[in-house]
């Protein structure tokens, strides 16, 4: 199912939120309304029996009632109300009742109390429609007694103007929820404009514009997307000129080994050889062979380095233990470039044991093929800072910041069949322990450190 666009859902959280302000604001007028007429309506109705009261105790009760019938109905002034008059337990004087509705049974207000809201009594109609009703009591002028007034009205006119006035509202919040989603639906495409001009220019931009960035001219609220935009753009330049150099480098290492491998069989091919070159060349093409396979396998390693969720073996790893096995390998490399190994680890490190081991090894490697002879190469600690110092031809600033680049060397004519992966590795392997690697060099000091957290 195709989701809905960001114009439309912005649309429709618009529409329904004027729908829930107008509902909300038309049942507060209805309710507000409705309170007011109802106030009304009773006022009325208790300012009929006010005047009725008047009436009674200014002229002569009974001959006015007997006499002058009509005037109580004048005085009602619809059809939809009820009156009667009687003395207390007896039968009515004059009912006025066009309805023929029942009489409610309420007790009237004593003739000395004053009428208020509170004396209205609120029921329905079968139909459910409001029915308000009041009664009082009232001395005569002659003396006869104390009548009651028994008044009442059927609110159907109200309930009328309140159902109309609650059809207008819901039409007019109808109305307004299609005028704003219409209006919203313009709104928001034209305030998508900058997006899609953003849209169009991100696809312009391919493997062969990577260098093109993003206008910093967005709007506001589209600055913090450009700008991480356009950093990956950068990561990904920078990835891809690094994935170019690789690929490059790689090829003009394998090139030369394989020019060899292919060199030396042509010209053994071309005449007949003895038993012992064949077996010259073929010990030839075994360091060449054996060259392509150890680079090979650090490619390998370094591709799989890079997935950060690479399982390692991380645990407590006894330095001093690890020194003595480093040294016990390396002594016979030292005493063949006369030079010698200090070796002063101790404590403990959590970290991979075989990643630390490779990545120690690659750096004394590094020290013996590329130090000076007749020096001796330094290996300590400082809690978790590992140090391998070494002296030698002296880092430039440049040389100092490529040397952990991959196929990089700093004196290639003293590469010595090295791939130039070794430091790449080495700074691989910190990575993956959320560690760092770095170089200093200085007054013919070469000191890598390796930082782990």
């Amino acid at each position: 199912m195709k989701k809905p666009s960001l114009a439309a859902r912005l649309s429709l959280l618009l529409s329904a939120t004027v729908i829930v302000i107008f509902s909300l604001s038309g049942i507060a007028l209805y309710h507000s309304l409705a309170l007011q007429i109802g106030v009304r309506d009773d006022a009325a109705l208790l300012n009929r029996i006010d005047q009725i009261r008047t009436l009674l105790r200014d002229e002569d009760a009974v001959t006015l009632i007997q006499q002058k019938p009509r005037l109580f109905a004048n005085m009602l002034g619809n059809t939809e109300s009820l009156l009667v008059l009687r003395f207390p337990g007896q039968p009515p004087l004059i009912v006025v009742n066009p309805g023929q509705r029942p009489l409610p049974a309420i007790t009237p207000v004593a003739a000395d109390q004053p009428l208020s809201l509170a004396s209205v009594h609120h029921l329905a109609a079968e139909d459910g429609t409001p029915f308000i009703s009041a009664a009082a009591l009232t001395p005569t002028r002659d003396g006869s007694g104390q009548i009651e007034i028994v008044t009442g009205r059927l609110m159907s006119d109200r309930t009328q103007t309140l159902n109309s006035y609650r059809n207008q509202i819901v039409l007019t919040t109808a109305l307004a929820a299609l005028l704003v989603a219409a209006i919203s639906v313009w709104l928001v495409r034209r305030g998508l404009i900058p997006l899609r001009r953003l849209a169009a220019q991100a696809d312009a931009i391919d493997v062969r514009h990577l260098s093109q960035r993003m206008p910093d001219q967005a709007p506001a609220e589209l600055q913090p997307l450009v700008a991480a935009f356009n950093q990956m753009l950068s990561r990904l330049e920078s990835g891809y000129q690094q994935l170019s150099q690789v690929s490059a480098d790689m090829a003009h290492d394998l090139r030369t080994p394989i020019n060899t491998l292919m060199g030396q069989t042509e010209v053994a091919l071309s005449q007949t050889r003895s038993i012992d070159d064949y077996q010259a060349l073929l010990g030839s093409n075994y360091e060449e062979l054996e060259r392509l396979a150890k680079m090979i396998d650090n490619m390998l390693f370094l591709a799989k380095a890079e997935d950060a969720s690479q399982a390692m073996d991380v645990q407590n790893i006894d330095l001093a233990m690890l020194g003595e096995k480093l040294q016990e390998y390396f002594d016979g490399m030292a005493e063949e470039q006369a030079m010698q190994l200090e070796m002063a680890l101790h404590g403990e490190l959590h970290a991979d044991a075989h990643l630390l081991q490779r990545a120690l090894a690659n750096l004394i490697a590094n020290a013996l093929r590329y130090g000076d002879r007749h020096t001796t190469i330094r290996i300590f600690n400082h809690g978790t800072t590992l140090v391998v110092e070494n002296r030698g031809p002296a880092l430039s600033g440049e040389q100092q910041a490529r040397i952990f680049d991959r196929f990089w060397r700093a004196d290639p004519s003293r590469h010595q069949g090295s791939s130039g992966l070794g430091l790449s590795i080495v700074r691989s392997i910190m990575r993956l322990h959320q560690g760092s690697c770095e170089v200093h060099s200085e007054h013919g000091v070469n000191r890598f450190t390796l930082r782990f957290p």
